[in-house]
């Protein structure tokens, strides 16, 4: 009866996520509701996680709950700590889910609705989930060691080497990336920037209250800094009342990014229980919160898509989109990126989560699960952007040297693209959110907060509230991005030491503060100079920018699906092989193709070295004024190295799919041995395996103590506890390991 009973039920979701995808697919004549989208999510995700994944973990990669994980054997409450499922769940989660996905949808809803959605459900299903799920299967496997240790193991040293530096390359461009949309978020607009700045300080205060004056005490702390938020929220919206006081914090994008440079480089030195620890802690519970109260919201308000479904590319200047110039293929994958398949999860799936998992069977749901979670904030951010007017979407995003930097111009060229709107409308959506302009905010992240702020206004406050809701989102978003910011440099700086201590032993010491500091110049000079020259760019920086992390991105996916089909080869399961290399040949293609084309298009506004050429035959013209000259000049020379960038990242892709490709024929054709470099199995007895957790989480003190204990570690209370130090000692020492310690990655893009 209960077979039946399950038959059935699949069989409705299978159903429904089928009809749902094709109202999806086929609504023209009417708006689309967002409902269908989220529905065909949810059953997308329903139907991966049931039959997908528990298929992978039968027949392909053989789970085995008697095989002893890491945790289990080496648990030293410090690097190795069993951890409940549930709780590490939503530790993962926290840790892969970064900006990346609430961004790269919107950008890349200037393709359509559709396209977007449809890479985002299919390629989480069959592309993003594997990887996370096989790589942290394979550390498991190999006693937690790092995708970069795992590479070099079982495909070879050389590969090791590539893996090294997409690691390096990918990090730089993050962040150059992340903290041009954070600059182009916060450009002219005080109630943000004072908002922002004050969380810094406020995060230094919950850093010294927990660490000196209530040792620990981290639900406390919690609530200090909830209401932090909310004041640093309300402090801005009082600068931007005083004409005084908004005009000295209505800052260039030039002055942001410099601040944000300077920032970095000091975030990366200070002790991490000071700034990046407490802020961490808060920005993932707001993350959390944030993302369940916009899907909430959007099935409360079932506010309807108005973006059309695809945009015809012949309808824009030039015949070319003006957000993300190229072709449907391949900018809108790699444009995407972080939602669907993002290649720095592998780090993450290789870095702390194989050393606190318990069992074999549960790297199957937070594998495979947590990605899938993802997926859904980028599906949530896709249809907070695709719910704008088109018009307004459009007079938003597009860079001011396609449109022009006043309302009647943007209302002219964005309506001579058949998406009418009006220099009105854009002035009262200026107003509505509080902002003096809206216009050129390439990035995505006004969009998102746009998009969120009109959704939330429909439940709470109407119109009138809609200031507060946009910069509280503009807010959520900036605190994610500096949380990354932070993050990423600090991990930077230690690769750069670890590689620079293999010429000079000296700088490759963690402790000393002048190697310390002269890694984090080096680091942070790298990502800031991309970053300044995106500032720079007359079309937004976006275009340049964005395309480079996807395509840097996505190679880093494709080193991870290297040595997930070399895992599969080597465990005899070759027939198999399609699991993983399905994804990995369609992202070589994605990625060679965006690198090609960035590097030799014929178009200015999609090859650099076409943009380069025309910026120099303009200057041989006399087309470009004196005063512009140096400046000119210079983007000449960023975009050659952009250019250069985007050969490097399509040579390291080359690389590791000759080198891999070797390995796989070596072993097919039986001239080498397929041995894996698996850790000696530890088998558990079987009261052991029987012994674990089985209550649902959703019953409400299953709930509670998940959420409790969840709070714990991502505040550190529980690995400071671990130490068995002294209280004023335990929480720093804790941190440190956390941040500084050789884990790998704590946060993603």
């Amino acid at each position: 009866m209960k077979r039946l009973l399950r038959t059935v039920v699949w069989t409705l979701v299978s159903l429904l996520g089928a009809l749902a995808y094709a109202v999806v697919a086929s609504r023209r004549s009417e708006p689309l509701n967002a409902a269908w989208m989220v529905v065909a999510a949810l059953c997308t995700y329903a139907i991966g996680i049931r039959f997908y994944s528990k298929w992978i973990a039968a027949k392909v990669l053989m789970l085995d709950d008697r095989r002893a994980t890491p945790a289990e054997v080496h648990d030293d409450g410090r690097d190795f700590v069993r951890t409940n499922k549930y709780v590490l769940f939503g530790h993962h989660f926290a840790s892969i889910s970064g900006p990346g996905p609430l961004v790269g949808p919107v950008l890349a809803a200037q393709f359509g609705y559709l396209p977007g959605t449809l890479w985002i459900l299919i390629g989480v299903l069959l592309g993003g989930a594997v990887q996370d799920f096989v790589i942290l299967f394979g550390s498991v496997r190999r006693n937690g060691k790092s995708l970069v240790e795992m590479v070099r193991d079982e495909v070879n040293g050389f590969a090791g080497t590539i893996a090294m530096l997409a690691v390096l390359g990918i990090l730089i461009i993050i962040v150059a990336s992340l903290g041009l949309v954070v600059t182009n978020a916060l450009a002219e607009s005080p109630w943000g920037v004072v908002t922002t700045v004050m969380t810094i300080p406020f995060a230094m205060i919950m850093g010294v209250y927990v660490r000196f004056l209530r040792v620990g005490k981290v639900l406390e702390m919690t609530v200090i800094g909830a209401l932090f938020l909310m004041v640093a929220l309300l402090g801005g919206f009082w600068v931007n009342q005083h004409a005084t006081l908004a005009l000295s914090f209505t800052w260039s994008k030039t002055t942001l990014a410099l601040c944000l440079v300077g920032y970095g480089l000091s975030a990366s030195v200070l002790p991490v229980w000071l700034l990046l620890a407490p802020r961490d802690y808060l920005v993932t519970f707001l993350k959390i919160g944030v993302v369940l109260l916009l899907a909430l919201g959007i099935l409360l308000v079932l506010p309807p898509i108005q973006m059309p479904w695809l945009t015809d590319p012949a309808r824009f200047a030039g015949g070319m989109r003006p957000v993300v110039a190229g072709g449907l293929f391949p900018f809108c994958f790699i444009t995407i990126a972080c939602g669907s398949v993002s290649g720095f999860h592998a780090l993450v799936a290789s870095g702390t989560t194989p050393k606190m998992i318990t069992r074999e069977r549960y790297v199957r749901s937070i594998g495979y699960g947590a990605m899938c979670l993802e997926s859904f904030v980028g599906i949530m951010a896709m249809i907070a952007a695709c719910v704008l007017d088109p018009g307004l979407y459009f007079a938003v995003n597009a860079p001011a040297g396609l449109v022009g930097s006043t309302p009647d111009a943007v209302a002219a060229a964005v309506s001579a693209w058949n998406f009418p709107v009006t220099a009105n409308q854009i002035t009262d959506l200026t107003s509505a959110i509080g902002e003096k302009s809206v216009l050129a905010r390439t990035g995505g992240a006004p969009t998102l907060a746009i998009g969120m702020a009109k959704i939330f206004g429909e439940i709470i406050g109407g119109t009138t509230a809609m200031k507060l809701w946009y910069h509280f989102a503009i807010m959520f978003e900036a605190l994610f991005i500096l949380t990354t910011l932070d993050v990423a440099t600090r991990i930077g700086r230690f690769l750069l030491q670890e590689l620079g201590g293999r010429f000079w032993k000296p700088f490759a010491d963690t402790k000393s503060y002048p190697a310390n500091i002269a890694a984090s110049v080096l680091f942070a000079g790298a990502w800031g100079y991309f970053l300044y020259a995106g500032v720079k760019d007359p079309l937004g920086g976006v275009n340049s920018l964005w395309p480079l992390f996807g395509i840097a991105n996505q190679l880093l996916a494709c080193v991870a699906l290297c040595l997930a089909t070399t895992i599969v080869i080597k465990m005899g399961k070759a027939r198999h092989v399609w699991v993983t290399l399905l994804p990995l040949a369609w992202l070589s293609g994605v990625t060679f193709l965006a690198a090609w084309q960035k590097i030799f298009h014929s178009s200015p506004r999609i090859g650099f070295a076409a943009m380069a050429r025309k910026l120099s035959a303009d200057i041989a013209a006399g087309r470009v004024p004196a005063a512009k000259r140096v400046a000119t000049e210079a983007l000449i020379f960023n975009n050659y190295l952009d250019a250069v960038a985007a050969g490097v990242f399509l040579g390291l892709v080359i690389a590791i799919l000759v080198v891999s490709i070797r390995e796989w024929v070596l072993i097919l054709s039986g001239r080498k041995a397929p041995v894996l470099q698996e850790t000696e199995p530890v088998w558990l007895p079987q009261p052991v395996v029987s012994a674990e957790m089985t209550r649902p989480w959703w019953r409400l003190g299953t709930a509670v103590v998940v959420i409790g204990t969840l709070a714990k570690e991502l505040s550190g209370e529980a690995a400071a506890a671990r130490t068995n130090l002294p209280a004023d000692q335990a929480l720093t020492e804790a941190l440190a390991h956390r941040y500084e310690g050789h884990n790998g990655p704590s946060r993603c893009c």
